[in-house]
């Protein structure tokens, strides 16, 4: 199994806030995003691509508080987004909390996780409309909504539906056009380091940077502002 960073979340008090920041911020204005029925929640994107990240996209994601969710009564958000200390680090400004990795068969990441000893979640199917149709997809989510080792460890993501054969998978870049910002580099810090990395060797993922140390996530971009470099601090 070979996985590779799929998209970064920012989680927004709300999107208003997302777009301000990410203006004064990164210097562009974030482009169009979707719904998620499931979660009730809504977002931004834009394409942060390099020949070394080639589907990787920027996710600025927050409560829609108009909307009804799918979900059980009993069951929380995806990314934490339930979480009060997130919710109110998020009030202050937009924050980097979590990555998500694209891998070729989700459900296979969730053994090779679960044989670590580590529970990534269900695998769900999830979408939302688009311009251009029905955009499909698969993503693991624990009942609890729980990011894990601080964020560091990513939700993984299957896109297309389950029948979906591989030649046919509509993946959101395909639509975006350049942003101007690019991912230069993601690296992760965490005190359990040798569990994070036994996850990371399990599911393939080699392109994030891991050391041991104070739990963080931190984004290089390079931006009309120049280098942007967005960490997680620990949430």
């Amino acid at each position: 199994m070979t996985a590779q960073i799929d998209h970064l979340v920012v989680v927004a008090h709300d999107l208003a806030q997302g777009v301000a920041w990410c203006e004064r911020a990164l210097g562009i204005t974030p482009g169009p995003g979707g719904e998620h029925a499931l979660f009730g929640t809504h977002n931004r994107l834009f394409k942060i691509a390099t020949p070394a990240h080639p589907t990787a996209y920027f996710e600025i994601i927050a409560i829609n508080s108009g909307a009804a969710y799918a979900i059980s009564a009993s069951s929380k958000r995806w990314f934490d987004m339930d979480n009060l200390a997130l919710q109110a680090a998020a009030a202050q400004q937009p924050r980097l909390v979590h990555f998500v990795a694209s891998v070729p068969e989700a459900n296979a990441g969730c053994a090779a996780l679960k044989d670590l000893g580590i529970d990534r979640g269900q695998v769900l199917q999830a979408n939302r409309p688009t311009p251009s149709g029905l955009l499909e997809w698969q993503i693991t989510v624990r009942d609890d909504g729980q990011r894990l080792f601080n964020g560091a460890l990513p939700t993984l993501i299957q896109w297309g539906a389950q029948d979906t054969l591989p030649s046919t998978v509509v993946h959101p870049t395909q639509t975006m056009a350049d942003s101007g910002v690019s991912l230069h580099r993601l690296s992760v810090s965490h005190p359990d380091v040798t569990r994070l990395n036994a996850a990371y060797q399990a599911i393939g993922l080699s392109a994030v940077s891991i050391t041991s140390g104070a739990a963080n996530i931190c984004a290089e971009l390079h931006t009309p502002r120049g280098v942007v470099r967005l960490d997680s601090s620990g949430f």
